[in-house]
């Protein structure tokens, strides 16, 4: 007759433990192994990416250095031609001053040859006044313009391709549509989908299993599988807001904790309350203070499903807020959004889905 687990005898109950002791161990290596490789593979990662920039930055500086020493040649020659104009006109001085005294001596002596001395002098001086004519020297202001605006056009150029994470993500970027039968009776959701706004009044609504009943919160009427998925979410003007994804698992009804974003461990958030940034997950909570007192116009959402990422950024300048590492979902993701009570009369805008497909200013 076979031992149930209670029948086990201490001895066989003590080697069942240290093999499962065993085994754990066996675990955390290997863990500890995928940590390290994980590491060396973005070690390696940066120091690809860190060599590429200092390419560009290498390719940028002699593009430098030649239009600069393009220039300075330029000049250079513009100089000698000054100078030697100055020179003419310096020697001209020396031979009038010559001529001055020449004349005084010949007029002092009545020399009728005087008169016609003073004819070629003056001559001279036309001729030279002529040939020095500050006008005749031109910068080419037209190739000038040119070169400046080819380069105004290679930054332009540089600033529409970086930061490199605000091309890469834009090409994630997917329509995002909340659904009002899963909002908060004091929500407005416009007809498009694209906006939510907290009021007082209780909105005439029909319930369903779906509609938040405590929480402020509205979710996307459709959920996603894809690989890899990116939103932005307009926040100008407002003192709280609550941004993220979740499970459709996520509890809807009643005080539960678990139906705030992030509190329970079907959802992803991050909070701005008055200035301040917290990233939620499973309840546990994560000060943001690198970004404590900064506004954004834009915040960024973008998932991995095959990293099991959750990242939150400042679209505004793609600058990072929080990175959650899920590992493997395991289930579809819906984009969720809470634009918070009044807060004092200070929170009545409402949160603007964008299409994070175009490009936006990066400050």
């Amino acid at each position: 007759m076979m031992k149930t687990q209670s029948q086990d005898t201490p001895i066989e109950n003590q080697e069942h433990l240290k093999r499962q002791r065993d085994i754990l161990a066996f675990r955390m290596k290997k863990l500890s192994t995928k940590q390290s490789d994980f590491n060396s593979k973005t070690a390696a990662l940066k120091e690809k990416i860190k060599q590429k920039y200092d390419d560009m930055k290498r390719v940028l500086d002699e593009d430098l250095r030649i239009t600069m020493s393009q220039l300075d040649i330029e000049t250079e020659a513009m100089e000698r031609n000054i100078e030697d104009s100055i020179e003419k006109c310096y020697k001209l001085t020396q031979e009038i001053d010559q001529q001055l005294a020449e004349l005084s001596a010949q007029m002092a002596k009545h020399q009728p040859q005087a008169r016609e001395k003073m004819s070629e002098v003056k001559e001279r001086i036309m001729e030279t006044l002529k040939k020095t004519d500050p006008e005749l020297i031109q910068m080419d202001e037209f190739k000038n313009e040119q070169l400046l605006g080819l380069t105004i056009n290679l930054l332009l150029f540089i600033r529409s391709q970086v930061p490199v994470t605000k091309k890469l993500f834009q090409s994630y970027a997917q329509e995002v549509v909340l659904d009002p039968d899963s909002a908060h009776p004091k929500l407005i959701i416009s007809p498009e989908g694209d906006s939510v706004a907290y009021t007082d009044t209780w909105q005439d609504v029909s319930e369903n299993l779906s509609r938040f009943d405590t929480t402020l919160n509205v979710i996307s009427r459709k959920g996603f599988t894809d690989v890899r998925n990116y939103w932005e979410v307009e926040v100008a003007s407002k003192t709280y807001w609550e941004l993220g994804l979740t499970y459709p698992s996520i509890s809807r009804k009643g005080q539960e904790e678990d139906c705030w974003l992030g509190r329970g461990p079907t959802s992803w958030c991050v909070e701005y309350f008055n200035g301040e940034y917290t990233a939620w997950h499973n309840g546990v909570p994560h000060e943001l203070t690198h970004v404590s007192g900064r506004t954004f116009k834009r915040i960024g959402i973008f998932s991995s499903s095959e990293g099991g990422l959750v990242c939150f950024l400042g679209a505004d300048t793609m600058t990072p807020l929080y990175s959650f590492c899920a590992g493997t979902f395991t289930d579809s993701l819906y984009q969720v959004v809470c634009p918070g009570h009044d807060n004092q009369e200070t929170n009545r805008k409402p949160l603007l889905i964008c299409d994070a497909s175009k490009c936006s200013p990066i400050l």
